[in-house]
């Protein structure tokens, strides 16, 4: 089921207000998070997970020296591809409620045939992307240096 059809099922039990836009950009974001994490934990090669059990490693230690590393690329994937899915989740939250927001100016814009205007705050959601997918690479960059994509020096 697409998430944008759960939108005004959503804000019908929760009301118009910024914890329903909360919820919403929540659900938007957990999905890409959640796979990716689980998949990172699955791709763990058993060939390590023997070793450190062999080694009487605690599990604790495995998570810690195994799992997390081996996890991190994926959940910084998870990370980015969450951060789109939340802009897309806000505007379109917003084009639903039509009470304030980026959404509201998008729509209140576009119906009253002001394309000038209807440019600035899709530009700015243009530009929030942008910076905001920046700040996760720089984000994984930092906590899992050892995952520099090829287009990277």
């Amino acid at each position: 089921m697409p998430m944008v059809a759960l939108i005004p099922f959503i804000l019908s039990i929760f009301g118009l207000e910024f914890g329903a836009k909360v919820l919403v950009v929540f659900l938007f974001c957990f999905f890409p998070i959640l796979y990716n994490t689980i998949e990172g934990a699955d791709s763990v090669r058993p060939e390590l997970i023997e070793v450190a059990t062999t080694f009487c490693s605690s599990e604790r230690r495995m998570w810690l020296d195994l799992f997390l590393p081996s996890a991190l690329p994926y959940i910084a994937a998870g990370l980015r591809l969450a951060v789109g899915r939340a802009l897309v989740g806000m505007v379109v939250a917003e084009f639903f409620t039509s009470i304030t927001g980026i959404g509201y100016l998008i729509v209140r814009y576009n119906n009253s045939f002001q394309p000038d205007h209807l440019l600035v705050p899709i530009v700015v959601v243009m530009a929030l992307g942008i910076v905001l997918t920046r700040i996760t690479r720089a984000i994984e960059q930092r906590i899992a240096p050892w995952t520099k994509t090829s287009g990277e020096e």
